[in-house]
């Protein structure tokens, strides 16, 4: 029944509740691929509503090495910790999609529903922090994945590594999409005290039925923004990220995101346009034809309009802020609304409290 799935079977003919995907869109390294056929009993041409829905899985993994580093001009951290692989978000315009195809799953379906938990993570980031030749710098505590994401209810994980980071007061950063944080709320004010910690609140839209479509199990935009609140009362330093904008979309809700956003705590704000690299330009597209078939041509015009006239462009310095007249005129509607709410930064995060955890000594220890 999986082909019902398959684009190369049949395109979908409905969205899926609950579900950000609506198919199993090959990786670009698939080993093996398949491709509907009728048999002659009409199996190839019955709705996608009648074929079984997908179940979400999760498989623990024993990870190897946990810290990645990046030299990204476009991003404001070089060492991240990705406790999951995966998101039960459903985020269809997730730009971490097509790291699944490294798995031979699929970007598509599999990405939200075949997760990956990283049960000795904090194992893994004590003995690298340990290292005689580490150098503190900033962690971002889930990046290619949400830290937060519903799974982390039952496994912990990022408590786990959150826990290890503050023992060791080493300083860190979120961005979630998931209210989920306020359960570890009494870590990060402890650490916000000390200039260890920052949040980042990515925030799409306030309209819940559209959240509903585009990230369908993410936290609601209220509980979102009672979550900043919740931060902010705490003493945590919040800010919010205004992201994916989306030209026709939600782009002309910019504005009242940034200012619903200061008014609960947020105290910093960025925008990010929509990235489609790879096999996300497929996904975003079945997702534009089954919600919006009315304008979906005229989305993706202005999206190629910029990106130099092409679906995307992932070149540094371009690929978060776009080219063209629509995203110059994104940028000045940014910066008027920044100045106007009376947006600023958030304080520098403290890597000079940073204190090694001991390595684990059979004898045990002392003192």
């Amino acid at each position: 029944m999986e082909d019902a799935y398959d684009t190369d079977a049949r395109r979908p003919q409905a969205p899926l509740k609950g579900r950000g995907a609506a198919s199993y869109v090959h990786g670009r390294y698939a080993v093996t691929t398949t491709q509907g056929a009728d048999d002659g009993w009409g199996s190839v041409y019955e709705d996608i509503a009648d074929a079984p829905r997908p179940q979400t899985t999760v498989t623990e993994e024993r990870a190897r090495s946990i810290i990645s580093r990046n030299d990204s001009p476009d991003v404001g951290f070089a060492a991240s910790v990705n406790p999951y692989r995966g998101c039960e978000h459903g985020c269809v315009y997730c730009f971490a999609r097509p790291s699944h195809a490294y798995l031979d799953l699929s970007p598509g379906l599999d990405f939200e529903t075949k997760l990956f938990a990283k049960t000795n993570a904090a194992e893994r980031l004590r003995a690298e922090l340990a290292r005689p030749s580490y150098k503190c710098t900033p962690i971002a505590l889930g990046i290619n994945t949400d830290a937060y994401q519903p799974i982390e209810r039952r496994y912990r994980v990022t408590r786990q590594c959150l826990e290890v980071l503050a023992e060791t007061k080493h300083p860190l950063s979120f961005i979630t999409k998931n209210a989920l944080i306020e359960r570890d709320i009494d870590v990060l004010a402890a650490m916000a005290r000390e200039r260890l910690v920052n949040v980042y609140f990515s925030v799409t839209t306030l309209d819940n039925k559209l959240a509903s479509k585009m990230e369908p199990r993410a936290s609601a935009p209220h509980a979102k923004l009672r979550a900043i609140q919740a931060l902010h009362e705490a003493g945590v330093p919040v800010g919010v990220m205004a992201a994916p904008m989306i030209p026709m979309i939600n782009d002309r809700e910019l504005e009242h995101i940034l200012e619903a956003a200061y008014e609960h705590g947020a105290r910093a704000a960025g925008y990010v346009l929509l990235r489609l690299p790879h096999e996300l330009k497929q996904i975003w597209r079945e997702w534009l034809e089954l919600h919006y078939p009315d304008r979906a041509a005229h989305v993706m015009s202005l999206i190629r309009q910029m990106r130099g006239g092409k679906d995307y462009d992932s070149a540094f310095g371009k690929r978060m802020r776009g080219e063209g007249p629509f995203a110059q005129l994104m940028q000045q509607r940014f910066a008027k609304a920044h100045a106007r709410i009376g947006f600023g930064r958030l304080p520098p995060l403290d890597a000079s409290r940073f204190t090694p955890p001991r390595a684990a000594s059979p004898q045990g220890e002392l003192f």
